[in-house]
């Protein structure tokens, strides 16, 4: 029987990862040293080969870091498809995604890349609704965005012909601990345990009764990062006391939308 593996990517350096006062740009570019990390991550990435879908948050600094860290799957054809609910937690300006005709003119423009916008419609970069800054609606979306990705893969012509799907996800820092509903190393970060390019790989734990869509860490992974895993009661308590501190407000962002600390987003 086919197997769905997720490999999820937190993005290169941007711009706003630099101080806190470029918390304030808008939809920010990576720095140099973030397109290296982008080709560091090319080489030692080992599954490349295996990579049968590319998705990314519709932010311009995952969409690059998708197409800079993923070149032999962009050579190969395989399009970037950009998901919305995968954007970043705060409504800060450096994590509020540019208009869709704005993306369009930069992506869709370019011969070499092959992004998928459909999914980017007018109103993803406003960060109230579905996509507000709190811990409510981030973990709903984050729910949202597992049932796609299931569903993505089990309607793959990889499934139906029994082969392994191999989705790669590139999104963000603060918003993966909700994807993954581990908070374990939160803080190592502000406001993540996840260093820039950082890659982890995960299966669903499920099947696809499972309304939750929740999700296994591999073995290689944990050991690839050396971590040690934590029973299903240490889990849970551990979110319970991240979600606590955060008050029912959204990772990495305050009741005024301001960086708590006034910490750099690292």
């Amino acid at each position: 029987m086919a197997k769905t593996y997720l490999h999820l990517v937190r993005h290169a350096q941007g711009f706003h990862n630099l101080n806190a006062a470029n918390h304030s740009l808008p939809d920010p570019d990576l720095t140099p040293l973030g397109e290296k990390q982008c080709e560091t991550l090319s080489q030692i990435f080992p599954y490349h080969s295996k990579i049968t879908h590319l998705i990314a948050s519709p932010l311009r600094r995952t969409l690059y870091t998708a197409l800079l860290s993923f070149p032999a799957a962009v050579k190969a054809g395989h399009k970037l498809l950009a998901v919305p609910e995968l954007q970043e937690t705060s409504d800060l300006p450096c994590d509020t995604g540019s208009s869709p005709a704005a993306l369009k003119a930069e992506f869709e423009g370019n011969p070499k890349w092959n992004v998928d916008l459909s999914r980017v419609q007018e109103g993803w970069n406003v960060k109230t609704g579905k996509y507000a800054p709190t811990a409510s609606a981030i973990s709903s979306r984050a729910l949202e965005a597992r049932l796609f990705l299931r569903s993505l893969a089990s309607q793959s012509s990889q499934a139906a012909s029994g082969e392994d799907v191999h989705i790669v996800v590139v999104t963000h820092g603060g918003y993966l601990h909700y994807f993954t509903e581990d908070w374990d190393g939160e803080s190592k970060f502000c406001g993540t345990g996840w260093a820039n390019t950082e890659f982890r790989s995960y299966e669903f734990s499920g099947g696809e009764e499972d309304e939750n869509a929740g999700l296994r860490e591999l073995e290689e992974s944990r050991e690839r990062r050396k971590a040690i895993p934590l029973t299903g009661d240490e889990k849970r308590e551990l979110n319970s006391v991240a979600e606590g501190e955060l008050g029912g407000i959204g990772n990495q962002v305050n009741g005024n939308g301001n960086a708590e600390g006034e910490k750099t987003k690292l």
